[in-house]
């Protein structure tokens, strides 16, 4: 079996692709090159597969698989060329032998996903999702988009701000608020692009990547605060602190197995969101 198919087979395990939102998503194996190396035993984990982070990829001949969690293909090619940024990361993958994995949508709804990652930072409390899961997988009982948590003991917002800055690790974030002594009850989570799934949700504070101007305008008229941390600052994190032990669990597994050589699971060091504060 390749290393891309024993990857694509854990993933699966780790977040199924029934819960992926496949209605707009692309998920799943999305670059199979068709003469991979038989060498090759590591796997780059990475939020965005740049330029940057696909040299660093073909510096180390052993990766053999990238897991991309937002997906490198997301609209239709019509054409393969190095003129597009996009098709020439594709192009140069598969002339490597290097295969590609997108979890994205699958990674946010699974159970001990980028979602429930995010909630595990807030503090003491319990979390739902916001939309649960229709008919998950076995084991993926709490699944779905987005996530509520409740808090044990109502909690100083400057307390929550200070819980999220360690917990995506750093210095600074986005705050949008009536009353910074505000005591939140409720927080409405979504890894990303946090609009579409918190703008209808009735809580005290919305934690989320990035929201438009006027969603955090209409957040704020009915005094529900919301933190802002960049869109793919809410999602790196997790792979090194959730997925990448998974992931090496599961290939262990495979290994028990089948008996097969250890593979190493990496976890890019150049991905970076493309926004900072200077």
């Amino acid at each position: 079996m390749s290393l891309l198919s024993k990857v694509a087979r854990c993933m699966k395990k780790i977040a199924p692709l029934e819960l992926a939102e496949t209605s707009w998503d692309n998920v799943g194996v999305l670059v199979e090159p068709p003469y991979p190396c038989p060498k090759q035993n590591k796997v780059l984990l990475t939020i965005d597969l740049t330029p940057q982070v696909l040299n660093e990829a073909l510096s180390d001949s052993k990766i053999g698989t990238i897991v991309s969690y937002h997906p490198p293909i997301f609209r239709a090619m019509k054409r393969l060329t190095s003129e597009d940024v996009k098709q020439d990361i594709v192009l140069k993958a598969i002339a490597k032998g290097v295969g590609i994995y997108s979890p994205h949508t699958a990674c946010d709804n699974c159970v001990n996903g980028v979602n429930d990652w995010l909630a595990s930072g807030l503090g003491k409390g319990s979390a739902q999702p916001i939309t649960p899961a229709e008919n998950p997988p076995a084991g993926q009982e709490e699944s779905g988009s987005g996530r509520i948590f409740t808090f044990d003991e109502p909690t100083q917002l400057t307390t929550i701000v200070d819980r999220v800055k360690k917990l995506i690790g750093l210095p600074y974030i986005r705050l949008a608020t009536n009353d910074k002594n505000q005591v939140v009850r409720t927080v409405a989570i979504c890894a990303g692009s946090g609009s579409s799934v918190l703008n209808s949700v009735d809580a005290d504070l919305y934690f989320t990547g990035e929201m438009g101007h006027h969603d955090v305008l209409a957040a704020l008229a009915k005094n529900t605060s919301v933190i802002l941390c960049e869109h793919s600052n809410t999602e790196r994190g997790y792979l090194s602190a959730v997925l990448k032990p998974a992931l090496e669990k599961a290939l262990a597994d495979e290994k028990s197995e089948e008996g097969e050589d250890s593979i190493e699971v990496l976890v890019s060091q150049v991905d970076k969101d493309p926004l900072e504060v200077v």
